[in-house]
């Protein structure tokens, strides 16, 4: 059986997708970008403020899923531009202190709403 989170604390879906989905015990994350959750609006500033809010919005949907970052198993980082990795990984060592997910870090042409950075994650339920 699977069930599908939904939280107002991260940006609504803006497809035909769920924020995730739990399933024997993993929640699967979709894709989080730099939306702030009450406007809908991509937050202003660089890849540093972009980067912290796709952070917060995938620990909204990681709370609400039954999961933590510290449970995290899996990260995928979707970059824009791949000289911006070093800030991106800077503030994500924040997040993860200590036994870090695995992870894949992808340079991508073009990401949703022109975004500068992405984020997906798979994590083992609390």
């Amino acid at each position: 059986m699977r069930t599908v989170i939904s939280t107002d604390k991260a940006p609504k879906a803006i497809g035909p997708y769920s924020q995730a989905i739990v399933h024997n015990g993993v929640a699967y994350l979709s894709g989080q970008i730099p939306l702030d959750p009450s406007s809908g609006q991509i937050v202003e500033g660089g890849i540093e403020e972009q980067t912290v809010r796709v952070l917060e919005n995938l620990g909204a949907v990681l709370q609400a899923s039954g999961a933590s970052f510290g449970t995290v198993l899996k990260v995928g980082i979707f970059v824009r531009d791949m000289n911006d990795f070093a800030k991106v990984n800077e503030i994500y060592a924040r997040y993860f202190p200590i036994d870090a997910p695995a992870r894949a870090t992808i340079q991508a042409a073009k990401l949703p709403r022109d975004v500068m950075v992405e984020i997906d994650c798979i994590a083992a339920l609390v």
